[in-house]
């Protein structure tokens, strides 16, 4: 699993950094910083946190380049 972050669109709304706190964190005020390949036991949980990302600037890529969906979890 990878995590993608579009930090163009990111908002800071921070609704990943409270439903995957060791996947995301916030620097400051509005800087995410996060980890891109997250352990498998953090799964649900960031996927739960794309899938509350306000503005859909997380995207959770599988290694062989299909794309899990937050709603389903799978591709």
């Amino acid at each position: 699993m990878r995590i993608v972050v579009d930090l163009v669109r990111c908002q800071g709304y921070a609704q990943c950094c409270f439903l995957a706190p060791q996947a995301f964190k916030l620097a400051g005020e509005e800087a995410l910083m996060y980890q891109p390949n997250p352990d498998m036991a953090q799964r649900e949980q960031v996927l739960r946190a794309a899938a509350a990302c306000p503005v859909q600037a997380i995207v959770i890529d599988r290694l062989d380049d299909s794309v899990l969906t937050p709603e389903t979890g799978s591709a």
